[in-house]
This record gives structure tokens, C-alpha cells and sequence, in this order.
């Protein structure tokens, strides 16, 4: 009887893993199905509840914004197009520091332009925002198993 019951436990606990994956999977692909544009509203339409941005503030944002949804869809594009080519090998040293100078180098630069359209108090706020969705991320890629 206590072998049933455990074994009862353990199917309804697998069947609860299963279900809670599938519905991770559902949120990212609705996001991928936006378009530039429409991500982009998204983010700034965020940022204006949060940080109580005025028009012409929101007007710069969604510019910025626009930008980085843009490159962060061909950056997708073409990771795809790689995968599906089986193009994908491992980068060497070099590789791996171009590519991590690059992307902090843009890094910095999102941060200049957010400096300049944003007040101080904004920037601020802005800032502890990014800490702290780069610190979830982190978290979310050590969950799965992954590196971070």
C-alpha cells in the first residue's frame, strides 16, 4: 500500500514538471511572433509606467527601443539561420572576446543615449531595472542547467 502511494506521488509530481515546462515555452513564442515595432511599444509603453516619462521623453525612448528590437531580431535571425544551416561551432578565445567586447561596447553605448534622454532620478531607477532583470536572467539560466 505505502509502495502505491509513493509511486502515486511520484507520477503526479513528474506530471507537474511537465506541464509548468510546456508553459514556459507558450509565453516565448508569442514574443517572437511580434513584430519589431510592436516590441518596441511594448518596452517603451513599460518604461513610461514605471518611470513617468513625458512625450517627448517617450518619442526618444521608443526610438532607442526601436533600435535595439531591430538588431536584437536580426542578432535571432541569423542565429537561427546558423542553426538551421549547421553552420554552429564553438568559437575560439578570440572569437568569444570579440563578441563579448562588442556587446558590452553596445551595452555602453544604450546606456549614453538612455543617460542623455533620461533625468537623473529616472536614470537611476532605470538602472536598478536592468540590474535587476540581468540578475533574474542569471537565475533563470542556472535553473536550467545552463551557464550564468
Amino acid at each position: 500500500m505505502k509502495r502505491l502511494v509513493v509511486v502515486l506521488v511520484l507520477l503526479a509530481t513528474v506530471g507537474a514538471i511537465a506541464q509548468k515546462r510546456d508553459n514556459q515555452r507558450i509565453g516565448k513564442g508569442q514574443k517572437a511572433d511580434l513584430s519589431v515595432e510592436q516590441l518596441a511599444t511594448l518596452q517603451t509603453k513599460k518604461l513610461t509606467l514605471v518611470l513617468d516619462l513625458t512625450s517627448e521623453q517617450q518619442r526618444q525612448v521608443m526610438e532607442i527601443n526601436l533600435e535595439e528590437a531591430e538588431m536584437r531580431k536580426e542578432k535571432f535571425a541569423e542565429r537561427k539561420a546558423k542553426k538551421e544551416s549547421g553552420e554552429v561551432k564553438k568559437p575560439t578565445a578570440d572569437e568569444r572576446f570579440e563578441m563579448q567586447s562588442a556587446r558590452l561596447d553596445h551595452q555602453i553605448a544604450q546606456q549614453q543615449k538612455m543617460k542623455e534622454v533620461l533625468n537623473e532620478e529616472q536614470y537611476q531607477i532605470w538602472k536598478k531595472l536592468k540590474l535587476r532583470k540581468a540578475e533574474n536572467g542569471k537565475k533563470k539560466m542556472q535553473e536550467k542547467g545552463r551557464r550564468g
